[in-house]
């Protein structure tokens, strides 16, 4: 018999945290209850490293067979003076880039992909979890355009997102999933400001890391899930209680808030960066 539940199974208590201490006379201890969490086999997120994996071969052939020319990045890329000549594609497409000279750029970001999504996807769902990459990789290039005038791509900016929706998540179930969430929220928050900072040297795009942390954590905070536990013990299960509706509203009010500034951009012109 295993020591380990199943992937699709949380533990929570059932009166609070368990205490060291003895319990009083004739007081039944809380215990820790199994309770089934939604099981969703991650394939956004598989789709999502194969796609990227995918645009990574075509920029090695393309420099392979056009004499170190890398035509996908060439195209795709955070160019503000393209964007603002109306290639407002590139303010997403570079979440889909990354560096032909360090396999450690891709290996890094898709590593993070693995070990963050499926988790995520898990509780998030397909849709909602496709937004939150999307809306997050869009956040940081949007910031990117604004504060740094040089070329980016990298899909760090939608990973910086999942961090901070992550973070959200174990905020605010910390009750829900005990010490467990707590040590991980710590952990999450750690990864962050360590990013952060390495973020500062030179030649890396922290602006757009900023921006795909903030991004991520607003769609999160208003659209991500609220967990409930329901159900009559044994059976118990974990249930999401944020209506549709407010995801939907959350991912729209996000996307224009970004979009917002893009057109302040567009209207200060050669003022910024």
């Amino acid at each position: 018999m295993s020591h380990q539940p199943p992937d699709n199974y949380s533990f929570v208590p059932d009166e609070g945290e368990t205490s060291h201490q003895s319990p009083p006379p004739n007081v039944v201890p809380p215990q820790w209850v199994a309770v089934q969490a939604p099981s969703r086999r991650p394939w956004v997120t598989y789709t999502l490293l194969g796609v990227t994996l995918f645009v990574f071969g075509l920029q090695l052939l393309s420099k392979f067979l056009f004499h170190g020319m890398d035509f996908p990045a060439a195209l795709m890329l955070k160019d503000n003076a393209a964007i603002l000549q109306g290639e407002l594609w590139r303010l997403i497409t570079p979440a889909f880039l990354h560096s032909t000279t360090s396999i450690l750029h891709i290996g890094f970001n898709m590593y993070a992909l693995y070990i963050l999504g499926p988790g995520l996807e898990r509780h998030f769902g397909h849709g909602r979890f496709l937004a939150l990459y999307l809306l997050s990789g869009f956040s940081g290039n949007v910031i990117s355009f604004i504060f740094s005038p040089e070329y980016s791509l990298g899909s760090s900016t939608a990973i910086f997102g999942l961090i901070g929706a992550q973070g959200v998540f174990l905020y605010r179930h910390r009750e829900l999933f005990g010490r467990s969430a707590q040590r991980a929220l710590v952990n999450i928050i750690s990864v962050a400001v360590i990013n952060l900072i390495i973020g500062l040297s030179p030649g890396i795009d922290n602006w757009g890391h900023v921006g795909g942390l903030i991004g991520g954590t607003l769609f999160s905070w208003f659209g991500g899930p609220l967990l409930h536990v329901e159900g009559v013990f044994p059976t118990l299960r974990l249930s999401d209680q944020r209506e549709g509706a407010s995801v939907f509203t959350a991912g729209v009010m996000v996307a224009l808030l970004f979009a917002a500034l893009v057109a302040l951009r567009f209207y200060l012109g050669g003022r910024l960066p």
